[in-house]
């Protein structure tokens, strides 16, 4: 639903502006201020977006307590919103599992799977779904001639729906579980979802297919404005999908400037950490493939890395070592700059865990997403498109750096660095994008079907254009990271001038 702004993405870019603002005015008590916000955010008698008012504030009451970055709970905890708030407001708070939450109580207890008729059945004669039900679960209704799918009976293979002349028949799929490619949602004994955490990937796609924005994330917005107020030298780490998602009238230069105006010391590009990481990518594909590993796999999506290691463990060591894009970013900016704190501000939800990671927690600080720096700007009522441009604002990174957000970007980047090294080199690649597809690709290249390849996966459909803290539909910010690569001073990322630091940074 991104590109749409619906309820429920009204109510969380309240929510975040809230946090942000409880954040900027030191001088408000937290404590007393997260009991008054959900009278603040639902205000009245009656509710606006429920039938009960009470329920609402309870809703905003939990998705409160996750942008402050603390634990969800249940209905049956008595305890009021702000309980155990000082853990939120401390120096360094990081994120804790889980990340990804169902807030019970909002969530619809949707079906998990059914085959249904509608009242577009007009009783046909010929009534192909009887004939085509391998286990004869459809029936006649002698009374009105329409088709009846006895659900005890239903085995939900479809072959009705795919017969009905009239599209009167559809399988209905609770959404968040159609959107899971880990097959991590089931139901819990209310028929409420229920996230297995042992298969989720963090990934947040079952977050923005929830139409009743009962699942949830949680958020370092206050611990970030937080460290900015505190004197700290924090520096913002964009990543390359950010083109258009504040507004087709932002351009690089005014994001920058309006960065600039929140107290951030410095704006980067991950595009150029991009480029670092093709570099690395490719010399360990030559390196390794096929006379060490069978294929490789591409490593900048987190989701996608953390699936292949805990599906297929015996083949983990074809998912590439090379360090992600955020992650060289922030370590090339906190070589120049030693006392900085690093913010990665992106689309994706499962970066939020990739920055806990032992391996990665010193180098990034704090992981937003786009949809939480907005509520930012708002609390500041900063005005992004009439902010003067930064004459800093383009950064050395590639065509094919930049291209990273888009599905196939990643390895058009890393053969591109090969061919033009190696122009004799033929590199066979294939490439995947939502999780069902991608455990598709790796199960079949653990079976031997691509020998030597470079295999790029994402978890979100379409790219990290597509992931769960975007604002902007998806085809639209693919066009606009495409037209903002083209002007890259660099079409190969091996081309950039800080591929030279690469050595230094991987050490």
């Amino acid at each position: 639903m991104r590109g749409v702004e619906t309820r429920i993405q009204e109510i969380r870019h309240k929510i975040f502006t809230e946090v942000a603002r409880m954040a900027y005015h030191t001088e408000w008590p937290v404590k007393e201020r997260m009991e008054e916000l959900p009278y603040k955010i639902i205000p009245g008698e009656t509710g606006n977006f429920r039938n009960d008012v009470f329920l609402e504030r309870a809703i905003v009451g939990e998705r409160l307590r996750l942008a402050m970055g603390l634990p969800n709970r249940s209905a049956a905890e008595h305890a009021p919103v702000s309980d155990g708030i000082e853990a939120a407001d401390q120096a360094e708070t990081y994120y804790t599992p889980p990340l990804i939450n169902v807030i019970k109580f909002a969530c619809n207890a949707c079906p998990t799977k059914r085959v249904h008729v509608t009242d577009g059945c007009q009783g046909c004669l010929a009534h192909p779904c009887m004939e085509v039900c391998p286990k004869g679960a459809v029936s006649l209704d002698r009374t009105t001639g329409r088709s009846i799918i006895d659900q005890e009976k239903c085995i939900k293979c479809g072959r009705c729906a795919s017969v009905c002349s009239y599209n009167a028949i559809i399988i209905q799929e609770r959404p968040c579980a159609k959107a899971c490619g880990m097959d991590a949602i089931t139901s819990d004994e209310n028929g409420k979802a229920n996230i297995d955490y042992d298969k989720c990937v963090s990934c947040g796609q079952c977050l923005v297919n929830c139409p009743f924005g009962a699942i949830a994330d949680k958020s370092q917005i206050f611990q970030t404005i937080r460290a900015i107020q505190s004197g700290e030298k924090v520096y913002a780490a964009v990543a390359p999908a950010f083109v258009g998602q504040f507004g087709p009238k932002v351009t690089p230069g005014k994001l920058r400037a309006a960065m600039k105006e929140l107290g951030f010391a410095d704006v980067f590009e991950v595009a150029i950490g991009a480029d670092l990481c093709a570099k690395q990518e490719a010399e360990d594909f030559l390196k390794e493939v096929p006379d060490e590993l069978p294929f490789m796999a591409t490593s900048c999506c987190p989701a996608w890395s953390v699936m292949a290691k805990k599906l297929f463990p015996d083949h983990a060591n074809c998912i590439s070592m090379a360090l992600t894009p955020m992650t060289l970013t922030a370590r090339l900016i906190k070589k120049h700059n030693p006392n900085a704190k690093v913010v990665f501000i992106g689309p994706c939800a499962a970066k939020k865990l990739e920055a806990m990671r032992r391996s990665v927690r010193s180098e990034v600080d704090f992981v937003l997403t786009f949809e939480e720096m907005a509520g930012i700007f708002d609390a500041k009522h900063v005005d992004l498109e009439n902010m003067e441009e930064d004459p800093d604002g383009v950064s050395d990174a590639s065509t094919d750096g930049r291209n990273f957000a888009v599905a196939g970007g990643v390895a058009q980047a890393v053969v591109d660095v090969i061919k033009r090294d190696h122009p004799e080199q033929e590199i066979k690649v294939a490439n995947a994008e939502g999780l069902k597809e991608c455990r598709q690709l790796l199960k079949l290249a653990t079976l031997g079907k691509y020998p030597g390849y470079l295999l790029e996966g994402m978890a979100c459909p379409g790219g990290c254009v597509a992931g769960a803290g975007t604002m902007q539909a998806i085809k639209k910010s693919q066009t606009a990271v495409g037209l903002y690569a083209k002007k890259a001073n660099h079409q190969f990322s091996s081309e950039t001038e800080y591929i030279k630091e690469l050595d230094k940074l991987v050490d």
